[in-house]
């Protein structure tokens, strides 16, 4: 890490995606466009510079058997880091990772406290499990705990029905997402299949984790309402393989998976032809490495998505849609840099130059 107290950096300073300025100075760990009067002990870097990367679903404090330790939390959140991800939306943990706030050399993480799902209808240790009459209770609880989210689980399988279904009445998500607005927070859900789409929208869901069962029907409805989706694409990338493991004692279930995953890209494709907002996630944390933020990119722009509409839901427009800033004057200075210009590759996404948190060289 740099000590200066300022910090130039000099190239193609991509604000925004047509404003690009030739330099900018970290001073005190905060933007400016003015030459400061410590310019001339400043330490210079070079390159093609973005915000923070953002990765919109993202579990810091999780991996595949629930809640982990401090150490293995700080590892995740690091690894994110250094791969450029210095933003944050933790969509859903088990973990206290409040500590993490006081940590300069960290990600920040907007969270959206605890899972809720309905009882035995999710990953073991993952969420509250409780049933529909209890739901804007905590969701009321967790609106409080998070900041700004919160996350219900839509959708999984029902063993008795052998295949992905709703989790909950329509009553249920009308009162729960109620609940959340009056906190002053956002819901979203994480939803695989169709057949839960269209109540969480009606109900007023701000946003959708992964949305492989958008349909003909659906994506008119989520663009009408401005209803967001985080595809998650890496992560259905698994789809096949849980599809396997799956066939002996669920083979209704395993064609289901099967299916949306041919028709990802396609599904992904038409959401954002038709208006819907689409923002980066990983789902990292669960069974999935962290610090693949790059590779989703590179899987909106195989689905389809424009480089630079992609690369905006990681950087200019996920950081508006989360209400953080940019590369602005005063805002925090938390940035990239990289040797090329991505907005001409989102490959380049995948080998950071230098990471710079709060003006500091963290990588």
């Amino acid at each position: 890490m740099t000590e200066s107290a300022v910090l130039h950096i000099r190239g193609r300073i991509l604000v925004g995606p047509q404003d690009v300025r030739d330099e900018l100075w970290a001073v005190d760990g905060r933007i400016t466009f003015e030459r400061p009067s410590g310019a001339g002990e400043a330490t210079t870097l070079t390159g093609w510079a973005l915000p923070g990367l953002v990765d919109a679903h993202c579990h810091v404090g999780l991996d595949a058997h629930g809640a982990v330790d401090a150490p293995t939390s700080e590892k995740q959140a690091l690894t994110d880091r250094d791969a450029g991800t210095l933003l944050i939306r933790d969509a859903g943990s088990a973990a206290d990772t409040r500590w993490i706030d006081d940590r300069e050399d960290l990600p920040k993480i907007i969270r959206a406290g605890r899972h809720i799902a309905r009882t035995r209808r999710y990953i073991r240790n993952y969420a509250h499990e409780i049933e529909p009459g209890d739901l804007a209770a905590y969701v009321r609880r967790e609106a409080r705990r998070g900041d700004g989210w919160v996350k219900i689980v839509g959708d999984w399988i029902d063993r008795e029905a052998g295949d992905l279904s709703a989790c909950w009445p329509r009553w249920a998500l009308e009162e729960a997402i109620g609940a959340a607005h009056a906190e002053g927070a956002r819901m979203t859900a994480h939803c695989f299949a169709e057949d839960s789409l269209s109540d969480l929208v009606e109900a007023g869901i701000d946003c959708v984790e992964h949305a492989t069962g958008l349909t003909e029907e659906t994506i008119p409805l989520f663009a009408e309402r401005g209803v967001a989706i985080v595809p998650t694409l890496v992560n259905i990338n698994t789809f096949p393989g849980l599809a396997d493991g799956g066939e002996a004692r669920f083979p209704r279930w395993s064609a289901h998976m099967r299916r949306l995953h041919r028709r990802r890209y396609d599904t992904v494709r038409s959401a954002y032809d038709a208006g819907i907002p689409v923002f980066v996630g990983t789902d990292a944390g669960g069974s999935l490495a962290h610090g693949l933020v790059a590779e989703e990119v590179a899987e909106l722009v195989r689905a389809g998505i424009p480089p630079l509409d992609a690369l905006s839901a990681t950087t200019w427009g996920a950081r508006a849609w989360l209400g953080r800033p940019g590369l602005e004057e005063g805002a925090p200075a938390d940035l990239v840099l990289y040797e090329a210009d991505p907005r001409l590759d989102v490959r380049v996404l995948a080998a950071p130059r230098r990471v710079v948190l709060r003006g500091r060289v963290v990588g």
